[in-house]
């Protein structure tokens, strides 16, 4: 009961702020890495071993501040700050190259797996009929090619949106936007789930109905802030609640 009366009142809440009558959700956009893979991990290893190897720092623990940002985005802002002028693209290209070579050994090294959870929540949503949608501002080819077979019956090669697509990535709202595109939607009839602060601020700047999932490092804090509307502790926890609050959710429009 306490599950379903705290989504009912985030509901009000997220109405309210954004000014909308009605929520009726009718997709859910997920980010990638974080929520559908176990993938951070590895992702911190690689950015920062190959940040090394060009001569910036990248602290494990900034892999999860800066998740959700393009990589050529993310090694601009770091050599701004750290060697205190602007990247050309092809300079951040040859180096994102690198983190991604890095990046594909780890993961040939330890393999990431699928969230705990995230197939049962998606075959739920399937099953009430919301249309799925990935929304990620990853360029690894080691994961995005395997979506379609991990995910196979759930999520449809036109409703994934990568670094690929956009000019620009998270935390600017151009990817939640485009997922929503792509499955005919309005923010007021999607939810996002994310896990990383500056997707966060990208799906309520998008003004989707934004759920966090806390599964790395960083405090709860820093997502609350950002402007999630709810937060969960793990995916198992997301999927354990669906049947709790779908109903509510779906009658609130």
């Amino acid at each position: 009961m306490e599950t379903i009366i705290n989504y009912q009142l985030s509901i009000i809440n997220y109405q309210k702020k954004h000014g909308f009558e009605q929520f009726c959700p009718k997709a859910v956009l997920f980010d990638m890495d974080g929520v559908i893979y176990d993938s951070m991990p590895n992702h911190a290893v690689s950015w920062h071993e190959a940040m090394k190897d060009c001569g910036l720092d990248m602290p494990y623990e900034g892999a999860y501040q800066y998740e959700g940002m393009r990589g050529v985005e993310t090694i601009k802002t770091l050599a701004r700050q750290q060697w205190h002028r602007e990247l050309s693209d092809e300079e951040a290209a040859r180096m994102y190259a690198h983190k991604a070579e890095v990046f594909s050994r780890q993961c040939q090294q330890t393999p990431a797996r699928l969230m705990p959870g995230i197939l049962t929540l998606m075959q739920q949503i399937k099953a009430d009929g919301l249309k799925i949608c990935v929304v990620t501002g990853s360029a690894q080819h080691a994961l995005l090619d395997k979506l379609l077979v991990d995910l196979d019956g759930l999520l449809q090669p036109e409703r994934i949106v990568t670094a690929f697509d956009v000019r620009h990535g998270k935390p600017h709202p151009e990817p939640y936007l485009m997922g929503m595109k792509k499955c005919g939607v309005g923010p007021w009839q999607s939810v996002v789930v994310e896990n990383a602060p500056l997707g966060v601020r990208a799906a309520v700047a998008a003004r989707c109905m934004t759920i966090a999932v806390n599964t790395g490092p960083l405090p709860d804090a820093m997502l609350l802030q950002e402007g999630a509307d709810l937060i969960y502790p793990r995916m198992t926890a997301l999927s354990e609640a669906y049947r709790s609050w779908y109903p509510s959710a779906s009658q609130a429009g």
